[in-house]
């Protein structure tokens, strides 16, 4: 009955459809990138050096992940997280010469401060969410490249001291825990799964919807300010490139994660740790052997744009809000 009552409504169920084939996927996928690349690189991708580089590329892209994740969730895109990120580390690099918690304040509030534009021009001028956010990243970026005009913005000297794999891995670690409890047990993440949904029934829900919208664009720009954090201890200064490309692997390695980038209720938060970990080893497979940045964008579009077609969710027939 359920099959012919789906030919007389012209739904079409596919293989991807199926809600466990959708979940293996994104696991497949990750052991079967793990394999091919423990081959070709005859196992140096796995060795212990590079795992240690490994995992120094992986913690702001966890971090910056986590806030792209929530945005997603509710059906929105952020393109302005890789601009948005170079101009809260030169916040950080500048106030890091001061008092490194100020330092850490004020990347913070600068990213939350641009989440709250991106909020307030997508919710209250009804302008979709990837033209806004498109915007904010060219104008970002042009403020970045006037800041650094005459030289790097360096930070304090000895911020270098933080670049540890404990610091790394117990910063990243807190935010994402942070973000997991209040994604799964404070009712966050089914408000934001429901507006994803659709937004009018959110609001029939008694979800107030502009006003967790603008939030979380707000949480999205506070948590890349934390990544530009773990970014100004790594580089240790802010040149006119800082978090070029970035907002294009959160994409990436989201969806590579499983996410549907129209967002709803087949998220899943363990697409953001999935994601991050499958898009790094992928990047250093590709370079470890030899292609040029060329053929590694070819090959990364490609394998986005069959993530995209796999695992955005046709029934709502919403792309982006």
């Amino acid at each position: 009955m359920e099959a012919k009552a789906k030919i007389k409504t012209g739904e079409q169920s596919s293989f991807f459809d199926n809600p466990n084939v959708r979940t293996a996927m994104p696991f497949i996928g990750f052991v079967i990138i793990c394999v091919l690349f423990m081959i070709l690189t005859n196992g140096r991708i796995f060795a212990a050096a590079n795992i240690k580089l490994l995992l120094s590329q992986t913690y702001m892209l966890l971090i910056a992940c986590s806030g792209v994740f929530m945005v997603m969730t509710m059906g929105g895109l952020d393109f302005s997280q890789g601009s948005m990120l170079g101009v809260a580390s030169i916040a950080i690099c500048y106030l890091s010469n001061i008092n490194i918690v100020l330092a850490i304040i004020g990347g913070v509030v600068t990213g939350g401060i641009i989440g709250l534009v991106n909020g307030y021009f997508n919710v209250k001028r009804k302008i979709t969410s990837f033209i806004v956010t498109i915007c904010n990243m060219f104008l970002l970026r042009g403020i970045c490249a006037y800041l650094t005009t005459k030289s790097p913005v360096y930070a304090v000297s000895d911020i270098a001291k933080y670049n540890t794999i404990e610091f790394n891995l117990t910063f990243t670690v807190v935010i994402l825990l942070v973000l997991f409890i209040a994604f799964n047990y404070t009712g966050l993440g089914n408000r934001l799964k429901a507006i994803g949904a659709g937004e009018t029934a959110a609001r029939y829900a008694g979800i107030r919807v502009d006003r967790t919208k603008i939030l979380i664009y707000v949480l999205a720009g506070c948590v890349t300010g934390l990544a530009a954090f773990i970014n100004s201890v790594k580089v240790g200064s802010v040149t006119s490139t800082a978090g070029n490309q970035l907002e294009t692997q959160i994409m990436i390695a989201l969806v590579l994660g499983g996410m549907p980038v129209n967002g709803g209720a087949k998220v899943k938060f363990y697409n953001i740790i999935l994601g991050a970990f499958t898009y790094r080893i992928l990047a250093s497979g590709l370079v470890m052997m030899g292609l040029t940045s060329q053929m590694q964008q070819l090959l990364l579009g490609i394998i986005f744009l069959i993530e995209v077609a796999v695992f955005s969710d046709r029934k709502t027939g919403m792309i982006v809000k």
